[in-house]
């Protein structure tokens, strides 16, 4: 039961197919060079951030640190367009289709 419950918090990310053009060609990057630039410049700025002496700010700058960078997640997150299960989930998800079917 423990090893069931420890796979449970282990994300895994599923992806979709790869984009097709309309001449049918498939498109092997699945985002557009504009979004893969806007999330080169996020990482960017999250390793400026990571790098940064976080130790002289006031306690209001670090909050302000803290909401840029959960943004910052989000905003890659809404990027990269992936479906995250864990395998627990899966687990699940196998188990019941087993049952009802």
């Amino acid at each position: 039961m423990a090893t069931v419950l420890s796979l449970t918090f282990i994300p895994v990310q599923l992806t979709a197919a790869p984009r097709s053009t309309p001449s049918g060609v498939v498109d092997p990057s699945p985002v557009s060079p504009a979004e893969a630039g806007r999330a080169n410049e996020l990482l960017l700025r999250l390793n400026e951030i990571k790098t940064m002496d976080k130790s002289e700010l006031n306690p209001s700058d670090k909050k302000e640190l803290r909401k840029e960078v959960k943004g910052i997640n989000s905003e890659l997150k809404a990027i990269s367009n992936g479906i995250y299960l864990s395998v627990g989930a899966i687990i699940i998800i196998i188990l019941l289709l087993i049952i009802l079917l």
